[in-house]
């Protein structure tokens, strides 16, 4: 009983891993201006400090 539950564990962990490798690395031309509208206004921000 313990080893089908712990493959199902087991498989489920893995999709879920590589779900969430593969959403971080497709950043879209807008995701990746508004990153850099953060940082741009992080600099200013401590060039103000």
């Amino acid at each position: 009983m313990k080893k089908p539950l712990l493959a199902l564990l087991f498989a489920m962990g893995a999709v879920g891993t590589s779900a969430l490798a593969a959403c971080d690395s497709n950043d879209g031309p807008l995701e990746e201006a508004g990153e850099e509208m953060d940082e741009a206004a992080d600099d200013v921000e401590d060039s103000v400090d």
